[in-house]
């Protein structure tokens, strides 16, 4: 399960963030996830839920995921689609010639800290 090494470098992510800005405790942390990313949420937050409780900086954080659509644009009737649904040919025109817009991001969009 990739989902443990993934955790485990959001967690040296954050620590580095909090040595810079001499933080004692983070609350919760906030990552955006692309649906095709393949990460599987639910296994990242029982891997989050493990390994947070080993980091005194970290312990009881809260990990929240925001999903990011994947969406997949066709070079020849440049119409966008729902990837997921349609894979990688064009539902428009039937083309194979497409690329993904946007559904395989992982990254860290807030920590926040403990007063």
């Amino acid at each position: 399960m990739h989902e443990l090494g993934v955790v485990f470098h959001v967690i040296d992510e954050v620590k580095e963030v909090a040595a810079e800005n001499d933080i004692k405790h983070v609350g919760s942390v906030t990552i955006q996830l692309g649906k095709v990313s393949a990460v599987v949420p639910a296994l990242l937050k029982d891997c989050w839920k493990w390994a947070v409780d080993r980091e005194e900086l970290m312990k009881g954080c809260n990990l929240t995921i925001e999903p990011i659509e994947a969406i997949t644009f066709c070079e020849d009737c440049k119409q966008e689609y729902d990837t997921i649904k349609h894979g990688k040919t064009c539902p428009h025109c039937g083309s194979g010639n497409t690329y993904l817009l946007q559904g395989n991001e992982f990254m860290i969009k807030e920590i926040e800290v403990d007063d």
